[in-house]
């Protein structure tokens, strides 16, 4: 089988559908994370989803006058808290949802997979799917529940500054920028004291992993290994992006 033109996604687990969701709303176990900025969760959202009252990428609450304390993510125990209080505990399925092309709820899966909690998934086509489709909505917050959330740090899934530097150059890994094409090309600075891109780095703005229309669902696995492919990224070499 040609595992470039095959229309199954590698980990089909992480992806589900609003159907599925709708299915699974009540089973007690779930917990749904809205991850739209908190005055958007306040007027609507999915039946039984949390809103996240911290920022909404979970930098530490004192983010951004404390960002260089925390660069990336809020540290263990501030995480601890914050998922203790929305109701996530360690034998959890969380599933996570935004109306912005699931970058936020991606990021979202990622803080959970940082701290060690895989079991968590993303809805394919985000709130506006869901609400098009008439799936259930709420006004209301969801009853709290009492958990246990124990940060466990995979270290692995972060390349810190030296990292990256001893690896420019190296023809077993692949820098991967996402971000937008002005910024790829240096035209937006976004504010930052310098504007550019990681020297020997591929690019390829994250809005083409997605569908271009309104629910931006995720694109097929055939695409999106053909989009890579051609990028020079493959399985066998390790990817770094940003």
């Amino acid at each position: 089988r040609n595992l470039l033109t095959s229309n199954e996604y590698s980990n089909p687990d992480i992806l589900v559908s609003t159907s599925w969701l709708e299915d699974h709303l009540d089973d007690p176990d779930i917990r749904v994370i809205d991850c739209d900025m908190l005055d958007s969760y306040a007027r609507a959202h999915i039946k039984g989803a949390v809103g996240i009252d911290v920022h909404h990428y979970i930098k530490h609450p004192d983010y951004p006058s404390d960002n260089k304390a925390y660069p990336w993510v809020a540290g263990p125990e501030v995480v601890k808290d914050i998922f203790q209080r929305m109701g996530i505990g360690d034998q959890t399925t969380v599933v996570a949802y935004d109306s912005n092309g699931s970058l936020w709820a991606s990021r979202f899966w990622w803080v959970l997979n940082y701290y060690g909690h895989m079991n968590v998934k993303v809805l394919d086509g985000g709130w506006k799917k869901w609400f098009d489709e008439k799936r259930p909505l709420s006004i209301d917050n969801p009853t709290a529940k009492e958990t246990v959330f124990t940060p466990k740090i995979q270290s692995g899934l972060i390349c810190e500054i030296e990292e990256m530097t001893s690896k420019l150059g190296d023809r077993d890994t692949v820098i991967l920028d996402v971000r937008s094409n002005s910024e790829w090309d240096g035209s937006n600075d976004r504010g930052n004291l310098r504007s550019g891109r990681v020297p020997g780095a591929v690019h390829l703005e994250w809005l083409n992993f997605v569908e271009s229309d309104k629910y931006q669902t995720f694109k097929t696995a055939s695409e999106l290994r053909k989009m890579l492919s051609d990028l020079g990224v493959s399985p066998e070499k390790e990817v770094i992006t940003y």
